[in-house]
Parts: structure tokens; C-alpha cells; sequence
């Protein structure tokens, strides 16, 4: 069986947000870490990497990409406050991953920049995918949508695009944003 054509741009588009949450979040960030410098069991909790104002600048970064992809196909994200809620779970999510990947990333003695492969590519996408399924099920449970907003637009096969597709992106954005100074590793 052969993968319909549409599925790996319809994949990308629905994911951008979380694309744009993520990669932003190294260009706006800088400034107070997350952790506030503050270690666990003595290694840092997250890093200086992971500061305040590159979370919530990726986070509004994804929400407003979000609304223009959804102004230019309407209805992607769904309409009113309905895509404001699915963006938020899309753009949080990816960045809530990243986080939580460093934060173990830090438990098992990984410093911020060295390679944790497969995890430092999918970080993020698993972190969207999860809160925006979660978001989807309450708001189709709460009656604000006829069922999950997630699962009517993310088949199997947008996944397993996505999958494969997003380690090579973003290690090709990563060698760019290395590139250009705005990071201290390629991957």
C-alpha cells in the first residue's frame, strides 16, 4: 500500500505550531534559566539552555503561526477560542518535551549540549502530540467539539511521517541555527 501524497504535507502543516514553538524558542530565548540555576541530586534540573523567555516566546511564536496557517486554510486548527485551546496544547507540548527531556537528559549525567540521539529529535513532537491528544479528548469530552481534534487529524500514517520526517529537519535547522552562532552544537 502506498502512502497518499497529501499525507506527509498535511502532516507538516498540522504540526508546524509545535515546529515553530520549538526552533523559536532558541532564537527568542536567553536570559533566566527555568531551573534558575538550581541543581537536583547534584546535576542542574534543565540547564541554561531552557530559559523563561525562550518557553513562553516559542510557546506564542507556535500559537501565532498556528493562526496564520489557520487563516490561510481555515478551520486547520479548528475556530475561536477551540484553535486558541489546540494551539496552546500544540506549542506548550513541544516545548514541554523538550523540557522534560532535559530534565532526564540531566539524570543520567548528560550535560546541556551533549547527544542524546533519537530523544533530542522527537523530544518536542511527542510532547504536541500528547498534549494536543489530551486537549482534543477534553474539549470533545467537555462538548466545545464533536469528538478529538487530534485523532480526526492525525492518522496513523501523519505519524509515522512525522516520525521519520522530524529527525532530519531538525537536525538540518540545528546545523543552520549552529551555523549562524545562534547555537553551541550542531545537533
Amino acid at each position: 500500500m502506498f502512502m497518499d501524497w497529501m499525507i506527509p504535507v498535511e502532516a507538516i502543516w498540522f504540526i508546524l505550531p509545535a515546529y515553530l514553538a520549538n526552533s523559536s524558542a532558541v532564537v527568542v530565548g536567553g536570559g533566566m534559566p527555568i531551573d534558575f540555576g538550581r541543581e537536583w541530586k547534584r546535576e542542574r534540573i534543565f540547564g541554561d539552555g531552557k530559559t523563561w523567555r525562550g518557553f513562553f516566546g516559542g510557546i506564542f511564536i507556535g500559537i501565532v503561526g498556528g493562526l496564520v496557517t489557520n487563516a490561510v486554510i481555515p478551520e486547520t486548527f479548528g475556530k475561536g477560542i477551540f484553535s486558541i485551546i489546540i494551539l496552546f496544547s500544540i506549542s506548550f507540548g513541544a516545548l514541554f518535551g523538550d523540557l522534560l527531556k532535559s530534565f532526564f537528559k540531566r539524570r543520567i549525567g548528560k550535560k546541556s549540549g551533549d547527544k542524546w540521539l533519537v530523544a533530542d529529535q522527537i523530544d518536542f513532537l511527542l510532547g504536541a502530540f500528547l498534549l494536543s491528544f489530551m486537549a482534543g479528548a477534553i474539549l470533545g469530552w467537555t462538548g466545545m467539539a464533536d469528538g478529538n481534534w487530534f485523532l480526526s487529524s492525525f492518522s496513523v500514517w501523519h505519524i509515522a511521517f512525522l516520525l521519520v520526517f522530524t529527525p532530519f529537519i531538525h537536525y538540518a535547522t540545528n546545523l543552520i541555527g549552529y551555523l549562524a552562532g545562534l547555537k553551541e552544537v550542531p545537533w
